[in-house]
């Protein structure tokens, strides 16, 4: 049985949690009208962004042609030897920068020289062959040939004279009968004989002559030889045909080397040429000694300056391109041959261009986008830019001069957007 004490209790109880449940229930309810209180109205105005803005400017801007190319050595020669042989000695290692006539390589002479022994005593003894044929005919070294200086020629002619002689005599006696008939026919024997003896002669003297520059051309060739044998005994040392740096040296200690190796190829690197092509639209533009402005990636915030040294007489058919070679000041070194850069090439004219601040320009799926400021709102535009001076880029299409742009807080912004400035 319920005690009245119990009981009591019971009831403060249930009291209890009546007057918690009745609390959790006001507290759900206010919160409720608070978050229904705080929801945004759709009807409401959006808040102003606020942006910084500049004109669109027009300017006369210098026009540059703009291409893309490969640097490359003023000069490169590969070098190799004029001999054979084994390398005893090398004087230069990559990157080295060598001057004109300084050693690259050095062969071993020994066999050189044993060739050049030889062939000096091969020249000795055809330079006697010379003499001895000169003196068979009397013939001292550099006098002309005359074959009646030879002897054998001169003793035919003078019993010749002397024949001849007899028989104009004998043409008289026979004529008067002092001498008989076969006095006068053995006397015209004896002459002609001595006609065909001397014709004889003449032709001995000019074959023995024959001869000796048979064997003047043999020592001459033996000569010929000796020389070609001391260079080659010189060409043991081998020479940078250029200055400039090795870029390449296959060449080492020890190994042996013929005329189509290739020991050392050496680059001249200032100036450094470089080739572009540009369309051809603006081959009446174009002219030697236009400036030009050189970008590479390893110097991004760098330009090189350059000239325009070379046009190419024709225009490429396949791309209807005109190939341009500039040269490229490179006295500090930094660039190198085989570089890719980027190249401005400036033309002698200006044309009016409309400019903004490259600030204002944001690129979106490829596309170029700025916000132009029109009765409090933002107008999104679609732009086509053309080459930027230095901050400010060229508008092609998309702004007018005179035109607002904003220039910051971008991303905040969309077609329509209220800005305050």
């Amino acid at each position: 049985m319920i005690s009245r004490n119990q009981l009591k209790l019971w009831s403060v109880a249930a009291l209890v949690i009546m007057l918690g449940a009745f609390t959790a229930s006001c507290s759900r309810s206010k919160a409720g009208g608070n978050a229904k209180a705080g929801a945004a109205d759709p009807n409401a105005t959006p808040e102003a962004v606020v942006v910084t803005s500049a004109a669109a400017i027009r300017r006369d801007l210098p026009r540059f042609v703009e291409a893309t190319g490969s640097l490359g050595a003023d000069e490169q020669t590969d070098v190799a030897p004029n001999v054979g042989g084994r390398v005893s000695a090398v004087g230069v290692d990559l990157g080295s920068y060598v001057q004109k006539g300084a050693v690259l390589v050095r062969l071993d002479p020994a066999d050189a020289r044993l060739r050049l022994t030889q062939l000096e005593a091969q020249a000795q003894q055809a330079l006697s062959a010379v003499r001895q044929a000169e003196a068979r005919i009397g013939v001292r070294p550099g006098q002309a040939f005359d074959p009646a200086r030879v002897a054998e020629v001169r003793a035919t002619k003078a019993a010749l004279d002397l024949a001849e002689t007899q028989m104009r005599r004998f043409d008289r006696l026979i004529e008067s009968g002092d001498v008989s008939r076969s006095s006068y026919d053995q006397q015209k024997a004896q002459l002609d004989q001595l006609r065909q003896q001397y014709e004889v002669a003449l032709q001995a003297a000019r074959q023995n002559y024959a001869a000796i520059q048979t064997a003047r051309a043999a020592a001459a060739a033996a000569e010929a030889q000796v020389a070609q044998a001391r260079k080659g005994i010189a060409d043991t040392t081998i020479y940078a045909p250029i200055s400039g740096y090795v870029s390449e040296r296959p060449a080492d200690v020890g190994e042996y080397v013929t005329t189509a190796s290739k020991i050392a190829t050496i680059v001249r690197t200032n100036p450094l040429r470089l080739r572009i092509d540009i369309p051809e639209q603006y081959l009446p533009l174009v002219r030697p000694g236009q400036s030009v402005s050189v970008v590479t990636s390893a110097y991004a915030d760098r330009a090189f300056s350059g000239r325009v040294a070379r046009i190419s007489p024709n225009v490429t058919a396949a791309s209807r391109t005109l190939t341009v070679e500039a040269e490229v000041d490179n006295g500090s070194g930094l660039l190198k041959p085989g570089q890719f850069a980027s190249v401005r090439m400036q033309l002698p004219k200006s044309e009016p261009a409309v400019l903004i601040p490259a600030s204002a320009v944001r690129t979106q799926e490829s596309t170029s986008h700025v916000f132009v400021l029109r009765d409090g709102r933002a107008e999104d535009r679609v732009v086509q830019l053309g080459q930027t001076e230095g901050e400010l880029v060229e508008v092609k299409l998309g702004v007018r001069e005179g035109e607002l742009v904003a220039t910051s807080n971008l991303e905040q912004l969309k077609d329509g957007a209220p800005v305050r400035q």
